[in-house]
């Protein structure tokens, strides 16, 4: 079951979905650009705006776990 578990995790962990995250506004005004390399750089940084909250919270969680289950 551990394994079967630890599969799971890493195969969740390397697929990767593209994902666009842009208020109407913001794409409205990112897609008047010519070459949309502004429109990827701000994507870029909503997701890793988006990611480092639920990294936080994971080792957070795993710190928690681990003190748990050593006792």
């Amino acid at each position: 079951m551990k394994n079967r578990t630890v599969i799971l995790v890493v195969l969740i962990l390397l697929v990767s979905i593209s994902a666009e995250a842009q208020c109407a506004m913001c794409r409205a005004v990112l897609e008047s650009e010519e070459g949309q390399t502004m429109a990827k750089g701000i994507n870029n940084g909503i997701v890793y705006l988006m990611v480092v909250p639920y990294v936080l919270i994971g080792g957070l969680g795993y710190i928690i776990y681990r003190k748990l289950k050593s006792k």
